[in-house]
């Protein structure tokens, strides 16, 4: 079975150190979150997340979950429900929530460690209070006075769940199919009928009632996505007053059998005229969905950088132990019968990919987070539209780069391990099992890589990445004269011009073919993921030489950093040529012919 231990240290790190997070929540208005808290708040998370979430993992993987069909109720594996409880209890679900609705009222930026703990000591688990925050978030925004006071202090106590139903068996991504209907009802409510499927957390046993934000069409709504319109839709019924009433026309019609997190329930639901209530304006429901789908997007990234960190710490472990032949310069341990694979170049490569990967997502990842806080609570307008232009430009590359480098960082654990890293009684191999799925639901990479280029880069002229390169322009000027990063300084502001060149070359084309878009959009994504980690690895430097923190630890920083550049950055190199190969190579091999 694999082992987690939360890297606090790293963590406290990156939000105290390299984003000077206790300055900033205090000039946000958030008084209450000193470093002697937030320090308090995630040692204890900590403890929950190493002592009760992690030596559940392997218990959901062989357990799953079960369905009895007579009931449609689905049942979680052994010790799920009590941990939930203990959740609930230690106050967790409210952690970052509004204080008018029962939350404690901590910054965004402060749940981000703690999300990356959740899901790298039990992503299955995690995922059954993960759509609260997005169900919480789209009331908040859209939904009516009497919605919020009813629905949102139930889900922020943790007494109910919240999912997000779009997907429909005939569509996933393109919405503007989706047949679900909402008819109206006398009192005001709605009948909603239809069936989702990968419903996440869409039934279980850890609650009374589980808040289903549903999307489906009016009477005569337009067609395509702009006739879609947003439902709350409770599996117990609900009044207005807040009274509970008789279960909901709403039931699992089964459960999906999967390659990974068998622990999670993800139902095929069905709605048969189940009573509901319109969230914001007939068929803006769009609107509020990328809300919920906003907050769950970045929330998939952290499961990604989780898992990443989980599988290094026991590839390390075990490549520290391992002893397997002599380094190629001579014995190093010639105590012992041979060396710990540790020492070979090709093990030190995985691991530190892995490293640079993970420490550097961490920052990135973070620092989205606390853009959400920026945006809106800054005291300048202006400082708010910029952060929430660079959070909604970051949004899909976190989600993507995050998930795609988990899929990376968990086979580099499975290979340092070796054929024992293949059998389960190690752990690893769920971890990779696990990571899967983290780069296909809330949007696959493909769909988020046509997010950024597509809506943020072209729709919206840059914006977000206009603050982006800012950034890296004024760190390159700032730290001009700092030895610490002076190597770092000339590459990053390269590729930096690289990327704006690329970003200027695609539009140009585009706007002569826009299957230019498409073509260029995955290399995109990734050529801007590996900027941005770029930028925050120099960030971390200069932070790390400027802090208390021990030598040791700044030179690990340094090294690692120095890895990034030379071994991971000129990953750059290929996207950049496939982006300018443009659209042909891709499009002129006929339908017909790929299978000949």
């Amino acid at each position: 079975m694999s082992q987690y231990k939360v890297p606090l240290r790293d963590m406290q790190f990156v939000l105290f150190d390299v984003l000077d997070g206790e300055a900033e929540f205090q000039r946000l208005g958030f008084t209450d979150a000193t470093r002697d808290l937030l320090d308090a708040v995630l040692e204890e998370s900590a403890r929950f997340a190493e002592n009760v979430l992690a030596p559940l993992n392997e218990v959901g993987d062989r357990e799953g979950c079960t369905f009895d069909k007579a009931t449609g109720k689905v049942t979680t594996p052994a010790g799920f429900k009590q941990a939930y409880e203990q959740y609930v209890d230690g106050g967790w679900t409210g952690l970052v929530s509004s204080v008018e609705f029962g939350g404690q009222g901590l910054p965004q930026a402060a749940g981000f460690p703690q999300k990356e703990m959740i899901d790298a000591a039990n992503l299955a688990w995690g995922n059954f209070p993960l759509l609260s925050h997005g169900a919480t978030e789209a009331l908040l925004h859209h939904g009516e006075d009497w919605q919020r006071e009813v629905f949102l202090k139930p889900l922020v106590e943790g007494r109910w769940t919240g999912t997000m139903c779009l997907t429909e068996p005939h569509c996933g991504t393109d919405l503007g199919l989706l047949k679900t209907r909402a008819e109206p009802n006398e009192d005001g409510s709605y009948a909603i009928t239809g069936t989702k499927i990968f419903i996440t957390a869409g039934d279980h046993d850890l609650t009374d009632n589980i808040i289903h934000l549903v999307l489906a069409r009016l009477p005569e709504a337009p067609a395509g996505s702009k006739g879609i319109s947003l439902f709350v839709v409770p599996k117990v019924r609900v009044a207005r007053d807040g009274s509970i009433g008789e279960a909901n026309a709403v039931r699992c019609g089964s459960i999906e059998h999967k390659m990974g997190i068998h622990g999670s329930a993800t139902c095929v639901m069905n709605f048969d005229g189940a009573q509901g209530y319109l969230v914001g304006q007939p068929h803006k429901g769009m609107v509020g969905m990328f809300t919920m789908m906003n907050a769950a997007r970045l929330a998939v990234g952290l499961q990604g950088l989780g898992l990443s960190d989980r599988a290094f710490q026991n590839a390390l472990a075990y490549s520290r132990d391992r002893l397997q032949m002599r380094a190629l310069s001579g014995p190093k341990f010639p105590d012992k019968p041979a060396d710990p694979i540790i020492v070979h170049p090709d093990v030190r490569r995985m691991l530190l990919t892995c490293k640079a990967l993970i420490e550097g997502g961490r920052a990135m990842s973070y620092h989205a987070g606390l853009q959400i806080d920026v945006s809106h609570n800054a005291p300048d307008e202006n400082e708010r539209e910029q952060a929430d232009a660079l959070v909604g430009f970051m949004t899909p590359i976190v989600k993507a780069c995050l998930t795609e480098w988990g899929v990376e960082c968990t086979y580099h654990a499975v290979q340092c391990y070796g054929g024992h890293g293949y059998i389960a009684e190690n752990g690893v191999e769920q971890l990779a099992r696990d990571a899967r799925i983290t780069t296909l639901y809330e949007g696959t990479t493909g769909i988020q890589a046509l997010d950024l280029l597509g809506r943020k880069i072209l729709q919206l002229q840059g914006a977000g990445f206009k603050v982006m390169l800012g950034m890296i322009e004024q760190f390159c000027a700032d730290n001009a004269g700092n030895t610490a990063v002076a190597g770092f300084i000339a590459p990053l502001r390269a590729t930096a011009a690289q990327w704006q060149q690329l970003t200027m070359q695609i539009g140009k084309r585009a706007a002569a073919n826009p299957e230019e878009i498409g073509a260029a959009a995955y290399d995109y994504l990734m050529y801007s993921g590996y900027v941005a980690l770029a930028y925050w690895w120099a960030r971390s430097v200069a932070a790390s030489e400027a802090s208390a923190q021990p030598d040791s630890f700044k030179a690990g920083k340094r090294e690692t950093a120095k890895f990034y550049f030379a071994r991971i950055l000129p990953r750059t190199l290929g996207h950049a040529a496939a982006i300018e190969s443009g659209s042909d190579p891709l499009m002129t091999l006929e339908a017909e012919q790929f299978d000949t």
